[in-house]
């Protein structure tokens, strides 16, 4: 009998342990792994490593020289750049519900697509959250100043308190904008007397984004998946293009033809 009431003791101990369905686990719950990084950065204060296992609440921060790339459990990737700090404070695969908070910095994130009821995907600033159905989205903020930018897909963003939307280039649904793939939006408390007037994301402005969040790994180059592609893609044939005038030039020169503009004044080569 004494046995039985011990055993019925416990089960109630590990009943009354246990969270309820739905109900948020902030210790210990599990919520991805750092996949690369550039010191220095950290995870909690400490310093960070790679493979290093990520959990609901962790607090992600670079500093002027680190950057890191985060992989959540849901397959999405988290790009941190320099001087940026970012709290991942809520990522159920399961679910697919995520929270990201983001004091200050720059982060870029290239989200899967939900298709879980319920399921969200966003990120808060001081005075904006951005939510996001599937897509690749850039967020920046500083000095009461949120820059979203969005590569793929569609990016809803909200602003917060008396935060006013500046350089909208979407489409206004309540308190909402939604900003389409090659469009950006500003959030900020200050405007100009003019006004904030972008029609689009310009194309330095998309190609200094995607730079400042790229990881270098060891023996490969900066991580630019998706639209990133595109960047590389076209840095690369331009590369191509340079080199082979100079080498052409280089030939001309060596065989003792003349190259305008590149041999040496000779008789018979103005």
């Amino acid at each position: 009998m004494l046995v039985k009431r011990g055993i019925a003791s416990l089960l109630c101990c590990l009943l009354a342990s246990l969270p309820l369905a739905g109900e948020p686990q902030a210790n210990g719950q599990h919520a991805g792994q750092i996949d690369a990084l550039i010191p220095s950065a950290t995870r909690n204060a400490e310093t960070a490593t790679v493979k290093e296992e990520l959990q609901w609440n962790d607090l992600l921060a670079t500093q002027h020289t680190g950057r890191l790339r985060a992989g959540l459990a849901d397959g999405s990737l988290l790009s941190l750049g320099s001087d940026s700090e970012l709290r991942v404070v809520q990522h159920d695969a399961a679910s697919q519900q995520t929270s990201l908070e983001m004091d200050f910095g720059k982060v870029r994130s290239q989200v899967v697509k939900i298709t879980k009821p319920g399921g969200k995907f966003q990120v808060r600033t001081p005075n904006a959250v951005i939510g996001v159905i599937g897509t690749d989205f850039y967020v920046e903020y500083e000095a009461n100043r949120t820059m979203v930018i969005c590569y793929e897909g569609e990016v809803s963003v909200t602003p917060l308190g008396n935060a006013t939307v500046a350089g909208n280039t979407g489409q206004t649904s309540a308190n909402s904008i939604t900003v389409a793939a090659g469009q950006m939006v500003v959030i900020t408390t200050e405007i100009p007397p003019g006004g904030f007037h972008a029609a689009k994301t310009p194309t330095g402005v998309q190609n200094s984004s995607i730079l400042s969040t790229g990881v270098v790994t060891p023996g490969g180059p900066p991580t630019q998946p998706r639209q990133g592609h595109a960047l590389r893609n076209s840095l690369i044939a331009t590369g191509i293009v340079l080199g082979l005038g100079a080498g052409i030039a280089v030939s001309q020169q060596g065989s003792g033809k003349c190259v305008p503009g590149k041999s040496a004044p000779t008789a018979g080569c103005p």
